[in-house]
């Protein structure tokens, strides 16, 4: 979750000021997030796309994470 929280952060960075300096950022913290996703899919034998999926909905929306 953390990875996506810095992508997430990268993102709105880049949106506040779109360069290619927070470009590069927003996607090299997007493509460490995907990475991490396919090993924790890989290691649990779960599909990569739940993992993905309930990373973003628990650093989106924790408050729908937590119930």
């Amino acid at each position: 979750m953390k990875l996506e929280r810095l992508a997430e952060e990268a993102h709105a960075a880049y949106t506040a000021n779109p360069d290619d300096g927070t470009r590069a950022a927003w996607r090299d913290a997007a493509d460490a997030f995907q990475a991490a996703v396919v090993e924790h899919a890989d290691t649990e034998g779960t599909s990569r796309y739940e993992v993905e999926m309930a990373a973003k909905k628990a650093v989106r929306h924790p408050e729908l994470a937590a119930g």
